[in-house]
């Protein structure tokens, strides 16, 4: 559960996922993103901040409240 407090990223998948690693490819999985140009937000924690820097190439990302 999240409070009104916790800061927020969007996450939006600029580039395929195709062709890449198994791990990378987890990782897009794992931020909740299913096709391009789609968008998520997801809490900013260490975890998800490390996957999104995984992918970086990938994602586009910024700061939501």
């Amino acid at each position: 559960m999240t409070s009104k407090n916790t800061k927020r990223l969007r996450v939006t998948l600029v580039r395929s996922a195709f062709g890449t690693g198994a791990r990378h490819r987890a990782c897009v999985r794992g931020l909740g993103l299913r096709r391009m140009h789609h968008s998520v937000e997801v809490e900013d924690t260490p975890a998800t901040r490390g996957m999104a820097r995984a992918v970086s190439y990938m994602v586009k990302c910024e700061e939501v409240g």
